[in-house]
Parts: structure tokens; sequence; C-alpha cells
């Protein structure tokens, strides 16, 4: 009897076939990215994005914006496996807890003091305050956030190993859902009455 022996090669993105793929943005969404332009009308601007160099305004309910860089922003990541963030902070603000179902974050402090903390599969919660120049990295899919708890404002820059790492925020995913999720399930899962999850959806807008 012979054994056989299986091999299977296994990687997040496939190899890429050609120099470049500018999304075309106003074709539908493929399985691996958009369709690419035709090279007749890519130009110099579709490899440079000027939309990090200022932050988005924190006058909301977390303190704080996230401006993306990704396939939908800058249409020269598509096919490349790589996007970005800038994340501002009002004093006390806080980028909520969140996961990102498509991609590892990696990310460095530019401004500011920002507890930095993520939950893996086992219910640990491992965190550290970074200031200036330190980093982190969060595991794909695993809940993390951040908070300032420094005394002025506060920034990050994240990079993603996917052109659309996509984010699942937790309070708005819990309690602004559009349908709704049934109250009864939240009041369940959190064992608070009705009216404490009334009082949160109608934070949220729902």
């Amino acid at each position: 009897m012979v054994a056989l022996a299986y091999h299977c090669h296994c990687s997040s993105d496939p190899d890429m076939l050609q120099d470049f793929c500018i999304a075309d943005l106003n074709a539908a969404t493929s399985v691996n990215g958009f369709p690419c332009k035709p090279d007749s009308q890519v130009n110099s601007n579709d490899f440079f994005f000027s939309g990090l160099s200022k932050g988005g305004s924190t006058t909301n309910v977390f303190g704080s914006n996230v401006t993306s860089a990704n396939v939908l922003s800058f249409p020269g990541l598509n096919t490349l496996g790589i996007s970005m963030n800038r994340v501002d902070f009002a004093p006390g603000g806080i980028n909520p807890p969140h996961s990102h179902p498509r991609a590892t974050e990696i990310g460095i402090v530019v401004e500011g003091e920002l507890l930095v903390g993520f939950i893996s599969t086992s219910n640990v919660f491992y965190s550290k305050v970074l200031k200036a120049g330190e980093m982190f990295v969060v595991p794909k899919g695993l809940v993390h956030f951040q908070q300032n708890v420094g005394s002025g404002k506060a920034q990050t820059i994240t990079a993603f190993n996917s052109q659309q790492p996509g984010a699942v925020v937790v309070p708005l995913a819990l309690f602004d859902a559009q349908p709704t999720i049934p109250s009864t399930v939240l009041t369940k899962t959190f064992q608070v009455d009705e009216r404490v999850v009334h009082d949160i959806k109608s934070r949220f807008g729902s």
C-alpha cells in the first residue's frame, strides 16, 4: 500500500499577475477586489492619496474619528492587500471596541497617550498605555479598542494586510443594526432590564 502525502499551499492573497490594478469603482465588486481600469486610463494620481493628511471631526459620541485609506477611497490599493487608517482622538475619546474580520492591524501612536487593548478568543485581555513613537499589533478578527488617556489630543496611524479590512463596531452592531436586533435578545444577553436596552438604543439613534 502506498502512502499518499497531501500538501496545501495556503495564502491570504493570491499572487499578482500584473504590476497594478487600479480599481474601477463604478464596476461591480468581484470576488477579490474590483475590476481593473484599462491601462490607458491610469495616471500618476492613481498612486497617490492625501486623505490622511488631515483628521476628521471628533465632535461625536465617541470623541474620535477614523479616516480610512482603503480601496474605496484609494483605488490604487486594489489587489495589493494593504490599507491604512488615521484615527484622531479628542481628550478622553475612544475608538470603541471593534474588530476587523479580514485583517491583522498594526499601528503607531503619532501624538498623545493611548490605552490600547484587545481580547483573545480565550477571553484574556491584553493592554498597555502607549506614547508617541510606540507601536501595537492586533491579531486578525479580535475585538480591540484605543482610548485617549492623556491630557490633550491623540492620534494613531494604523495599517492592515487587506485592501478592505472591514470593521464591526460592537456598540453599533448590537444597538444600531438595521433592522434592529430584538430587545429580548439583548436583555437576555446582557442580563438587564428592557428599559436599559431601549435607553442604549436611543443613544445610537435606534
